[in-house]
């Protein structure tokens, strides 16, 4: 976020923006909702997008205090990346905009029939 000038750190929208507006950041922020996840974990959530955009976009987020890299000294070494506690409080809204996106899809008619079960993960079967 540093490339931007102090006009616009000032204002909240553009620092959010900013912060999760990258093509993956938001997405691979829901999947830690529900606890750490390995790397192979969250590429298999987003099979079609390459290694290294996934670890440019965990870079990123973790950079900007987002989520936590824990790397554990065993053999083989893992490495876990979960939310910070500023990132949990994007929790809740990334809920509603989840809840507004089935809305959006249903109106205009784009909403598969298997997302549109109550208990299916909306997220996980859209991209």
């Amino acid at each position: 976020m540093a490339k931007y000038g102090e006009e616009f750190m000032k204002c909240p929208v553009f620092t959010a923006q900013s912060l999760i507006g990258g093509k993956w950041k938001v997405y691979i922020l829901w999947q830690l909702h529900d606890g750490a996840k390995r790397f192979s974990e969250i590429h298999r959530a987003l099979p079609h997008v390459t290694q290294s955009m996934i670890t440019n976009t965990l870079r990123d987020l973790e950079k900007d205090g987002l989520i936590h890299r824990e790397v554990y000294r065993e053999v083989p070494p893992r490495v876990e990346y979960s939310l910070t506690p500023i990132a949990w409080k994007l929790i809740s809204p990334l809920e509603q905009l989840v809840l507004w996106g089935i809305e959006y899809m249903n109106h205009m008619g784009t909403m598969e029939e298997e997302a549109a079960k109550p208990d299916s993960d909306p997220i996980s079967t859209t991209s």
